[in-house]
Protein backbone atom coordinates (compact mmCIF):
# COMPACT_ATOMS: atom_id res chain seq x y z
CA UNK A 1 0.00 0.00 0.00
CA UNK A 2 1.27 3.55 -0.56
CA UNK A 3 0.33 6.11 1.85
CA UNK A 4 -0.31 9.39 2.01
CA UNK A 5 1.81 10.50 5.26
CA UNK A 6 4.95 9.08 7.01
CA UNK A 7 2.62 7.10 10.28
CA UNK A 8 0.66 4.17 8.14
CA UNK A 9 -2.41 4.87 7.78
CA UNK A 10 -5.09 3.33 10.03
CA UNK A 11 -7.12 0.76 8.22
CA UNK A 12 -9.51 -2.13 9.51
CA UNK A 13 -7.93 -4.95 11.20
CA UNK A 14 -8.84 -8.58 9.93
CA UNK A 15 -11.39 -9.35 12.37
CA UNK A 16 -13.53 -5.88 10.98
CA UNK A 17 -12.83 -6.46 7.78
CA UNK A 18 -14.16 -10.11 8.33
CA UNK A 19 -17.38 -9.00 9.79
CA UNK A 20 -17.58 -6.44 6.98
CA UNK A 21 -17.54 -8.32 4.34
CA UNK A 22 -19.86 -10.95 5.98
CA UNK A 23 -22.62 -8.36 6.69
CA UNK A 24 -22.16 -7.20 2.58
CA UNK A 25 -22.37 -10.81 1.20
CA UNK A 26 -25.30 -10.96 -0.86
CA UNK A 27 -24.12 -14.83 -1.23
CA UNK A 28 -21.77 -17.38 -0.23
CA UNK A 29 -20.96 -21.25 -1.28
CA UNK A 30 -21.21 -23.85 1.18
CA UNK A 31 -18.27 -26.51 0.77
CA UNK A 32 -18.81 -30.14 2.57
CA UNK A 33 -17.81 -33.72 0.93
CA UNK A 34 -20.88 -33.55 -0.41
CA UNK A 35 -19.82 -31.00 -3.35
CA UNK A 36 -20.37 -27.21 -3.20
CA UNK A 37 -23.87 -25.42 -2.55
CA UNK A 38 -24.25 -21.48 -3.90
CA UNK A 39 -26.11 -20.03 -1.60
CA UNK A 40 -28.16 -16.39 -1.84
CA UNK A 41 -29.98 -13.91 0.40
CA UNK A 42 -30.77 -12.49 -3.55
CA UNK A 43 -33.75 -13.84 -6.11
CA UNK A 44 -32.22 -16.33 -8.28
CA UNK A 45 -30.66 -19.95 -8.63
CA UNK A 46 -28.70 -20.08 -5.36
CA UNK A 47 -30.82 -21.61 -2.20
CA UNK A 48 -31.84 -19.04 0.22
CA UNK A 49 -30.05 -19.65 3.69
CA UNK A 50 -28.80 -18.16 6.86
CA UNK A 51 -26.44 -19.72 8.83
CA UNK A 52 -25.93 -19.34 12.86
CA UNK A 53 -22.39 -19.29 13.98
CA UNK A 54 -22.06 -21.18 17.89
CA UNK A 55 -18.75 -22.05 19.72
CA UNK A 56 -17.14 -25.60 19.12
CA UNK A 57 -18.02 -27.92 21.28
CA UNK A 58 -14.80 -29.60 21.66
CA UNK A 59 -13.52 -30.36 18.52
CA UNK A 60 -10.66 -29.34 16.67
CA UNK A 61 -9.92 -28.33 13.46
CA UNK A 62 -7.64 -30.65 11.20
CA UNK A 63 -6.79 -28.95 7.69
CA UNK A 64 -5.17 -32.18 7.22
CA UNK A 65 -7.89 -34.45 7.53
CA UNK A 66 -10.99 -35.67 5.31
CA UNK A 67 -14.48 -34.09 5.61
CA UNK A 68 -16.86 -35.49 8.34
CA UNK A 69 -19.01 -38.01 6.59
CA UNK A 70 -23.01 -37.52 7.05
CA UNK A 71 -24.41 -39.06 10.02
CA UNK A 72 -27.99 -39.18 9.97
CA UNK A 73 -29.98 -36.59 11.38
CA UNK A 74 -27.66 -36.57 14.77
CA UNK A 75 -24.99 -36.11 12.74
CA UNK A 76 -22.54 -33.21 11.89
CA UNK A 77 -21.06 -32.36 8.64
CA UNK A 78 -17.35 -30.44 8.65
CA UNK A 79 -17.76 -27.42 6.33
CA UNK A 80 -16.29 -24.76 4.94
CA UNK A 81 -18.35 -21.14 3.99
CA UNK A 82 -16.55 -19.24 1.32
CA UNK A 83 -16.88 -15.76 0.82
CA UNK A 84 -15.30 -13.37 -2.13
CA UNK A 85 -14.99 -9.82 -1.64
CA UNK A 86 -15.97 -8.21 -4.94
CA UNK A 87 -15.00 -4.66 -5.84
CA UNK A 88 -18.05 -2.87 -7.00
CA UNK A 89 -16.00 -0.50 -9.19
CA UNK A 90 -14.45 -2.02 -12.94
CA UNK A 91 -10.66 -2.03 -11.69
CA UNK A 92 -8.27 -4.84 -12.57
CA UNK A 93 -8.47 -7.78 -10.31
CA UNK A 94 -11.70 -7.30 -9.23
CA UNK A 95 -11.53 -9.58 -6.12
CA UNK A 96 -9.88 -7.59 -3.23
CA UNK A 97 -10.47 -10.42 -0.71
CA UNK A 98 -11.69 -13.86 0.36
CA UNK A 99 -13.44 -15.04 3.67
CA UNK A 100 -13.46 -18.63 4.70
CA UNK A 101 -15.48 -19.72 7.83
CA UNK A 102 -14.50 -23.27 9.08
CA UNK A 103 -16.52 -25.44 11.47
CA UNK A 104 -19.19 -28.38 11.25
CA UNK A 105 -23.04 -27.78 9.93
CA UNK A 106 -25.96 -29.43 12.75
CA UNK A 107 -28.13 -30.91 11.60
CA UNK A 108 -31.98 -29.72 13.39
CA UNK A 109 -31.94 -32.61 15.68
CA UNK A 110 -28.74 -31.16 17.39
CA UNK A 111 -29.53 -27.32 17.22
CA UNK A 112 -33.12 -25.75 17.12
CA UNK A 113 -33.05 -22.56 14.71
CA UNK A 114 -35.49 -21.09 12.38
CA UNK A 115 -36.94 -22.06 9.53
CA UNK A 116 -34.75 -21.67 6.59
CA UNK A 117 -31.60 -21.27 8.90
CA UNK A 118 -28.76 -23.77 10.28
CA UNK A 119 -26.36 -23.46 13.02
CA UNK A 120 -22.55 -24.14 12.72
CA UNK A 121 -20.43 -25.11 15.60
CA UNK A 122 -17.62 -22.53 14.41
CA UNK A 123 -13.83 -23.16 14.67
CA UNK A 124 -12.21 -20.02 12.71
CA UNK A 125 -12.24 -17.83 9.98
CA UNK A 126 -9.51 -17.33 7.41
CA UNK A 127 -8.66 -13.72 5.04
CA UNK A 128 -7.29 -14.32 2.09
CA UNK A 129 -5.89 -10.44 1.11
CA UNK A 130 -3.26 -9.46 -0.56
CA UNK A 131 -0.96 -12.56 -1.18
CA UNK A 132 -1.86 -13.11 2.84
CA UNK A 133 -3.78 -15.03 4.92
CA UNK A 134 -4.77 -14.57 8.81
CA UNK A 135 -6.88 -16.73 11.08
CA UNK A 136 -9.30 -15.60 13.36
CA UNK A 137 -11.00 -17.20 16.57
CA UNK A 138 -14.77 -16.58 17.03
CA UNK A 139 -14.32 -14.28 20.43
CA UNK A 140 -11.79 -11.96 18.41
CA UNK A 141 -14.75 -12.05 15.46
CA UNK A 142 -17.69 -11.47 17.86
CA UNK A 143 -15.47 -8.57 19.39
CA UNK A 144 -14.92 -6.65 16.29
CA UNK A 145 -17.14 -3.64 15.33
CA UNK A 146 -18.83 -3.93 11.25
CA UNK A 147 -17.84 -0.80 9.22
CA UNK A 148 -20.46 1.48 9.31
CA UNK A 149 -19.92 1.80 5.30
CA UNK A 150 -19.75 -1.68 4.62
CA UNK A 151 -23.99 -2.36 3.26
CA UNK A 152 -23.30 1.24 1.40
CA UNK A 153 -20.07 1.04 -0.09
CA UNK A 154 -20.83 -0.46 -3.50
CA UNK A 155 -23.31 2.46 -3.79
CA UNK A 156 -21.04 5.19 -2.69
CA UNK A 157 -18.14 3.98 -5.02
CA UNK A 158 -20.24 3.72 -8.23
CA UNK A 159 -21.99 7.36 -7.86
CA UNK A 160 -18.41 8.40 -7.20
CA UNK A 161 -17.31 7.19 -10.49
CA UNK A 162 -20.52 7.69 -12.25
CA UNK A 163 -21.44 11.25 -11.12
CA UNK A 164 -18.24 12.54 -9.67
CA UNK A 165 -14.97 11.48 -12.00
CA UNK A 166 -13.59 14.76 -11.69
CA UNK A 167 -13.28 14.27 -7.56
CA UNK A 168 -11.04 11.18 -8.35
CA UNK A 169 -8.83 13.35 -10.25
CA UNK A 170 -8.41 15.59 -7.33
CA UNK A 171 -7.79 13.23 -4.90
CA UNK A 172 -4.95 12.08 -7.01
CA UNK A 173 -2.55 15.03 -6.06
CA UNK A 174 -2.92 13.23 -2.46
CA UNK A 175 -0.64 10.59 -3.79
CA UNK A 176 2.88 10.48 -3.91
CA UNK A 177 4.05 11.58 -7.32
CA UNK A 178 6.57 8.69 -8.02
CA UNK A 179 3.31 6.09 -6.95
CA UNK A 180 1.50 8.34 -9.73
CA UNK A 181 3.73 8.37 -12.53
CA UNK A 182 2.90 6.57 -15.18
CA UNK A 183 -0.34 6.37 -14.52
CA UNK A 184 -3.15 5.54 -17.10
CA UNK A 185 -6.09 5.09 -14.81
CA UNK A 186 -7.41 5.73 -11.38
CA UNK A 187 -10.49 4.53 -10.01
CA UNK A 188 -11.71 3.91 -6.35
CA UNK A 189 -11.48 0.61 -5.16
CA UNK A 190 -12.55 0.46 -1.23
CA UNK A 191 -13.86 3.12 0.93
CA UNK A 192 -14.03 2.16 4.80
CA UNK A 193 -14.61 4.21 8.11
CA UNK A 194 -10.96 4.56 8.21
CA UNK A 195 -10.30 6.46 4.51
CA UNK A 196 -10.31 5.89 0.53
CA UNK A 197 -8.48 3.52 -1.42
CA UNK A 198 -7.83 4.57 -5.02
CA UNK A 199 -6.34 1.76 -7.35
CA UNK A 200 -3.62 3.20 -9.89
CA UNK A 201 -3.13 1.46 -12.91
CA UNK A 202 -0.24 1.52 -14.66
CA UNK A 203 0.84 0.13 -18.52
CA UNK A 204 1.21 -3.60 -17.15
CA UNK A 205 0.51 -3.92 -13.07
CA UNK A 206 -1.41 -2.20 -10.75
CA UNK A 207 -0.82 -0.68 -7.17
CA UNK A 208 -3.27 1.10 -4.26
CA UNK A 209 -2.86 4.36 -2.51
CA UNK A 210 -4.78 4.63 0.86
CA UNK A 211 -5.87 8.22 2.06
CA UNK A 212 -6.40 8.41 5.45
CA UNK A 213 -9.53 10.14 6.82
CA UNK A 214 -8.43 12.78 9.61
CA UNK A 215 -10.65 10.71 11.82
CA UNK A 216 -12.35 7.49 11.03
CA UNK A 217 -16.21 7.54 10.79
CA UNK A 218 -18.53 6.70 13.08
CA UNK A 219 -21.51 6.45 10.84
CA UNK A 220 -22.60 6.58 7.24
CA UNK A 221 -23.69 10.44 7.51
CA UNK A 222 -19.74 11.34 8.54
CA UNK A 223 -18.50 10.49 5.45
CA UNK A 224 -19.09 13.19 2.60
CA UNK A 225 -17.40 15.44 4.98
CA UNK A 226 -14.42 13.40 5.35
CA UNK A 227 -14.21 12.99 1.59
CA UNK A 228 -14.53 16.53 1.47
CA UNK A 229 -11.70 17.21 3.42
CA UNK A 230 -9.31 15.04 1.91
CA UNK A 231 -10.48 17.46 -1.20
CA UNK A 232 -9.82 20.18 0.61
CA UNK A 233 -6.59 19.39 1.27
CA UNK A 234 -6.01 18.09 -2.47
CA UNK A 235 -7.51 21.77 -3.92
CA UNK A 236 -4.49 23.67 -2.06
CA UNK A 237 -1.68 21.26 -3.88
CA UNK A 238 -1.69 22.59 -7.27
CA UNK A 239 -0.43 20.32 -10.24
CA UNK A 240 3.12 22.00 -9.97
CA UNK A 241 3.67 21.48 -6.75
CA UNK A 242 2.20 18.10 -6.79
CA UNK A 243 4.24 16.78 -10.00
CA UNK A 244 7.73 18.40 -8.17
CA UNK A 245 6.65 17.55 -4.37
CA UNK A 246 7.27 13.51 -3.13
CA UNK A 247 5.13 14.03 0.22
Amino acid sequence: MRRLFNAPPAQPTSAERIRSILTAADSMTVVTDRGRTEVSRLDGPGVTEHIHLHPAMGRVWEDDTAPDSPDGDGGLVRATLEFTDIAPTPVRDRVRARVLLAGWLLSSAQHTAPEGSRCMEFSHAVLEAAGERVTVGLDELMEADTDPLATCEAGMLTHLIDDHGDIVDLLLRLVKPRAALGVRRALPVAIDRYGITLRLEYAHTHDDARLAFPSPVKDVDQAGARIHTLLDTARHRSPRSWLLSDS
